[in-house]
């Protein structure tokens, strides 16, 4: 069996020396003889002698040292065996299948079993994918066996065989991979408890306070404010927080991080415990709660705190709004926010619009893409402001819909109306400069903005909105007035405009144009409608407005008619109070209107609690969501990556067909009742 072994490389090469240093020896001899025979004579029984030596070692004594290296391999190996076999690290050989080939001890107790090459990586470990297995880099997975926790470390391993040896057990390059398992059970659960200790912050403000107080007997306002703060004290008591009223409707709370996923399961239900409290007081009380947490100081948790508390109110209140880190995480809002009777801050905010727009030359009105009649109007009241003081200003329009070309007529060719009064994107582009306002309205998220490029290009920007605000918001705005009560920014536009000044002449187009806006987005004053939206009607009716004008002006044409009305006729009642329809996009110059209009009228079916209608519209799916007050649509569209008002929502889906966007609004419907979002 020695005699069979073959040597090569290194070993061949040191046993060949013997004979190579003979040949030198002779050489040695015969240059010797050419001096001196005698010496030469002397010289050659000493040269025989070591040439017969090395003969001899080299072909009788190569056997015995061969053994002797078979031997020592054998120990050798047996003492890496047995490393391999006792060593505390887990470690495992598997295939490319994931069956294991070889393991040691301490992977077969961790999977408890004797003959692990009867099991396979991938059942054992559920997280494993093949793909890990059969790459050829090296990757890291987190795993679990029972009650421990694991980090694998996979890497590939290449054994190179004799091709031409008939006996080799591997022939050419096998790959198998090495496992490593290292155990981090009791590092996640220090970590665990680092991070259940930190410190959250939050906030808590009384959405109407005063509108409470003032719907109940005065000798009884004491008991509600101290109910109320009972109520509250209790909840964080619970949590084992503190609680500090810091004014008489705000208060400041911090608790351990442990307790937010109990309160964020429950979905946070002092909001609905406050609203229980009932001493008389016709207006129930709503509160709003701002919570940050992981940020990197208290200090820093406080900040996301406030930025919660003021996304909380501004979208509405009555609900809880969560910043964990660079994540925002919304609750509640079921409740219909409150009108304010005050006008105070529409005062303010006029005045500060008014000493922006006096320090620049040039001012920019910009909407949302796709704009209706309310993004129009709003932007030709902010354009009458601008020219009563005396700046250039113009509108940004990118895409005119139809529903905004009968009204965007009456000033295109007008002699009163500059030529340049409407400009596309990069048209308004060639114009920015150090003295260049641009004022945002109808819209406060900077992705659906008709020309975002220029919130870029701008310093000074002012934002005028209704609609609620989600975590993207226009950051870098130096004025934003955003009411989420209000009816239209048409409706905000119109009360801006009574403060800004006095001597505002507004024309009978421009009053037109900001009642049409109120018009549409109220369905004709049925809908988010309050007394300060009358007013502003009224306001504008004063100035020229003309109902039967604005309704001639937007009446539908046939095929709008039919493509609504085969969106009515196809619609699907879903859950018995959802309605989710369809609508035909063919023939149609912007249909994602006809598809707002017909979610509008499936409101109208007893029993309708939301209506959902989809567009397939240039590549994209179009959602138009409605509801009249039982479900809020925003939180709705907001999962699918919209947004909009509590009644009045949308949002755009990209590489999904007009079925699987209605599959998956049924998903988040099916979603929000599971939650409890939907009564």
């Amino acid at each position: 069996m020695k005699e069979n072994i073959k040597i090569k490389g290194q070993l061949k090469l040191y046993l060949s020396w013997p004979l190579l240093l003979s040949l030198f020896i002779v050489f040695g001899n015969i240059g010797v003889a050419a001096v001196s025979k005698g010496g030469a004579l002397v010289l050659f029984p000493f040269t025989l002698c070591y040439v017969g030596i090395a003969a001899w070692i080299y072909w009788y004594r190569r056997i015995r040292v061969l053994g002797g290296l078979v031997e020592f391999s054998v120990e050798y190996a047996w003492i890496q065996k047995q490393l391999l076999s006792e060593m505390a690290v887990p470690y495992a050989l598997v295939d490319e299948d994931g069956r294991i080939l070889w393991s040691n001890d301490v992977f077969q107790e961790i999977i408890k079993e004797k003959k692990p090459v009867r099991r396979n990586l991938l059942a054992l470990f559920s997280e494993v994918g093949k793909e890990s297995l059969i790459s050829d880099e090296p990757s890291q997975i987190h795993t679990s066996y029972g009650e421990e926790k694991f980090r694998m470390d996979i890497r590939p391993v290449y054994v190179t065989g004799d091709e031409e040896d008939e006996n080799a057990i591997v022939s050419g390059t096998q790959k198998m991979v090495a496992v490593y398992l290292f155990n981090e059970t009791e590092i996640l659960r220090y970590k665990q408890e680092i991070t259940d200790e930190k410190m959250v912050a939050g906030l808590i403000y009384l959405d109407n306070y005063e509108e409470a107080l003032e719907s109940v007997e005065e000798v009884r306002r004491s008991l509600l404010t101290a109910l109320i703060d009972r109520k509250i004290n209790k909840y964080i008591g619970a949590l084992d927080g503190i609680v500090k009223k810091t004014e008489k409707d705000k208060y400041f709370f911090m608790i351990k991080q442990k307790h937010m996923e109990q309160i964020q399961e429950e979905r946070f239900g002092i909001l609905e415990d406050v609203k229980a409290v009932n001493i008389g007081n016709e207006m129930a009380v709503t509160l709003s709660i701002g919570i940050g947490m992981n940020g990197e100081s208290y200090s820093q948790n406080y900040e996301y705190a406030r930025v919660s508390i003021d996304m909380a109110l501004g979208r509405g209140g009555d609900q809880a709004v969560v910043k964990d880190g660079g994540k925002i995480q919304y609750y509640g809002g079921k409740a219909q926010q409150l009108e304010k009777s005050t006008r105070v801050k529409a005062r303010v905010k006029a005045h500060a619009l008014r000493e922006l727009m006096e320090t620049k030359d040039r001012l920019l009105i910009m909407g949302h893409k796709i704009g209706d009649i309310d993004s129009f109007g709003s932007s030709i009241g902010i354009y009458r402001i601008a020219t009563s003081l005396n700046k250039k200003s113009h509108i940004v329009i990118n895409e005119v819909t139809t529903s905004v070309q009968p009204m965007m007529d009456r000033f295109l060719g007008n002699p009163e109306y500059p030529e340049d009064l409407f400009l596309n994107g990069a048209q308004a582009a060639e114009l920015v400069d150090n003295n260049t306002m641009l004022v945002v309205v109808d819209v406060n998220r900077p992705s659906i903005t008709d020309a975002p490029e220029l919130l870029h290009m701008v310093k000074t920007i002012v934002v005028l909105d209704h609609h609620r605000q989600s975590s993207e918001v226009i950051s870098n705005a130096v004025l934003s007035y955003v009411e989420p009560y209000a009816s239209s920014a048409c409706e905000m536009v119109a009360e801006v405009l009574q403060y800004i000044a006095d001597d505002i002449r507004i024309k009978p187009p421009e009053a037109d144009a900001m009642y049409a806006g109120i018009v549409i987005d109220t369905l004709n004053f049925t809908n988010q409608t309050g007394v300060r939206t009358f007013e502003a009607a009224a306001f504008l009716r004063r100035n020229g407005a003309d109902v039967t004008r604005v309704r001639k002006l937007f009446r539908d044409d046939m095929i709008e008619y039919k493509a609504k009305a085969s969106a009515i006729t196809s619609a699907e009642v879903y859950r018995d109070a959802f309605s989710i329809g369809i609508c035909p996009a063919e023939g149609l110059q912007s249909p994602t209107i006809v598809g707002a209009q017909a979610a509008n009228e499936l409101l109208d079916i007893k029993g309708i609690k939301a209506s959902v209608v989809l567009t397939e519209y240039h590549n994209k799916i179009y959602l138009s969501a409605r509801s009249i007050d039982e479900v809020n649509v925003q939180v709705m569209m907001e999962q699918l990556g919209g947004g909009g008002h509590r009644t009045v929502a949308g949002a755009q889906l990209e590489g999904a067909t007009v079925e699987e966007a209605k599959a998956r609004v049924k998903e988040v419907i099916d979603s929000m009742l599971q939650k409890g979002d939907i009564s």
